[in-house]
């Protein structure tokens, strides 16, 4: 004798769970973050056209005491907000820190000249809004302008070497991940701690360590287990950061912004399931006639079609895009995907096996429907998603990882990224007749396609930096639109919510050029 309730299914029951889940994960993240906070006071301001963010705990009679300042610098495609939970640290030592965004990042609308080629024009670029901090800092009544220390990563770690060889009144500096040191003079500056992930790449190593020997006052850390993102959320970076800054305190809490994060994330992503079968009615797909490629024949058409793509991506207009990188990647994308949905038509019709039958869910194949409904449902229901995605990467991401708001050229450039995203993810949903497993892997290829086209220097080399959250977006994109093809959703809605998905962080985190 069955003891479920009347009316109430297994399937029912797990949606149910998920969105329990879901509104948990929601509930706690949304928590964490607001605890990340207690303590502390931030104050923005912009001057000269630089968003700065000030930093310091809550103290009692604040101006009374004149604290050390910590400037800040993020790397390429980083943010202030990046940065901040370094900025926690030595805030919460007593230090008052500030964090800039650099011109084409974060909030910071002003195009970076030459981003990604650390040319002349860029570095004076840098060198001019971190001097605007440097100097907005030195003004504060409660810094002693005689103890100001200049942190930076990748590459705000070159730009505050070269402010500090040529300030000597900055009383020390730490340089994360340093690209490069050969053009910094032997003696200057002195005070510099050198700080490399021990996953890093080994040339970030062999800079630090070759750096170091070329000055009085240097020390090399090697941080294990981490690498060129994951170093910034090390304890041990952390602690020797506020070291090298003479402050001490409380232990660091370098995750008390990411794992709150994460949980929004994970908030979202469950909450999709329950959501989208509410708002389609949780009907299947039907399955047309049209005939199935083999398998293998699919991917080396998928294959041929990446490889074409970053071949062709170089000389399309799409490189002129004021987007460091993504001009780019919006040119592959597009390419790809067309040559995605022309072979739907041909070659892949002559290799057609016949008709295929409906596949169960199970199988990863759409799921046969039965009965008429109302077209405008799906629609609406497509569309509403669409919205859920964009909130679903841009919320978590902007208020516990880094910027992820449009801003100036952002407001244009994301449409446009977002269309490169669509005809490609359109392209592999027509090759492989929405076949998950399938579909996943026309995905995966773009993955080693455009890491090989960086080495061999087809594609920016900064594209190597892309590639990790390419695979995370791609990851999540696929996963999202099984459940749309399970819940009845209309055929274009996979590519358009995962459009978003992936064009969102793409096109507010790659700096503007």
């Amino acid at each position: 004798m069955s003891l479920r309730p009347p009316g109430v299914t297994p399937a029912g029951r797990g949606r149910a769970a998920l969105t329990f889940l879901a509104v948990l994960a929601l509930l706690l993240g949304g928590y964490g973050l607001l605890r990340a906070d207690a303590g502390l006071t931030t104050r923005q301001v912009t001057v000269d056209g630089v968003p700065l963010t000030e930093v310091r705990a809550d103290h009692d009679g604040a101006g009374a005491v004149r604290r050390p300042g910590v400037v800040i610098a993020h790397g390429f495609a980083g943010s202030a907000r990046l940065m901040r939970p370094l900025a926690d640290t030595v805030a919460r030592r007593g230090a008052v820190a500030l964090l800039l965004d650099f011109a084409g990042h974060g909030g910071n609308p002003a195009g970076l000249p030459g981003a990604g080629s650390d040319d002349t024009a860029s570095r004076v670029a840098l060198e001019h809004d971190l001097a605007v901090g440097v100097a907005h800092l030195r003004g504060r009544p409660d810094v002693d302008p005689t103890r100001i220390v200049l942190v930076g990563h990748s590459m705000g770690a070159g730009a505050v070497t070269r402010y500090a060889a040529g300030h000597p009144d900055i009383a020390g500096t730490v340089a994360i991940s340093l690209p490069d040191g050969g053009d910094l003079p032997d003696a200057r500056p002195q005070r510099l701690l050198l700080i490399v992930g021990g996953l890093e790449f080994p040339a970030f190593r062999d800079t630090a360590e070759a750096t170091a020997r070329r000055g009085v006052g240097r020390r090399v850390v090697v941080v294990p287990g981490v690498e060129h993102i994951s170093v910034l959320f090390a304890g041990r970076t952390h602690r020797e950061v506020a070291a090298w800054a003479g402050i001490d305190g409380a232990a660091p809490r370098p995750a008390a912004r990411l794992v709150p994060a994460g949980l929004l994330l994970l908030g979202f992503g469950l909450g999709f399931v329950p959501l989208a079968a509410l708002l389609t009615g949780r009907r299947g797909r039907r399955v047309g006639p049209a005939p199935d490629a083999p398998a293998p024949v699919v991917l080396v058409v998928a294959t041929a079609a990446t490889g074409l793509g970053v071949l062709l991506a170089p000389v399309l207009p799409t490189t002129r895009l004021p987007l460091a990188v993504g001009g780019y990647l919006t040119g592959f994308l597009l390419v790809t995907g067309f040559l995605l949905a022309a072979a739907r038509h041909w070659p892949l019709r002559l290799f057609a096996a016949g008709p295929t039958p409906a596949a169960p869910a199970a199988a990863g194949g759409p799921v046969p429907v039965t009965g008429g409904r109302t077209p405008l449902r799906p629609v609406v229901a497509a569309l509403l998603l669409t919205g859920y995605a964009g909130a679903a990467v841009a919320v978590p991401i902007h208020l516990g990882l880094t910027w992820a708001l449009p801003v100036g050229d952002r407001w244009w450039l994301l449409p446009v990224v977002a269309a490169g995203c669509l005809v490609f993810l359109a392209g592999a949903e027509l090759l492989t007749r929405g076949r998950s497993w399938r579909y996943a892997a026309v995905g995966a290829l773009a993955v080693p396609a455009l890491g090989g086209a960086a080495v061999v220097g087809l594609a920016p080399g900064f594209v190597l930096l892309v590639v990790p959250l390419f695979v995370v977006l791609l990851g999540w994109q696929a996963a999202w639109a099984g459940v749309l093809r399970r819940a009845g959703a209309p055929r274009w809605a996979p590519a358009a919510v995962g459009a978003v998905l992936v064009a969102w962080p793409v096109a507010t985190a790659l700096p503007l050029s």
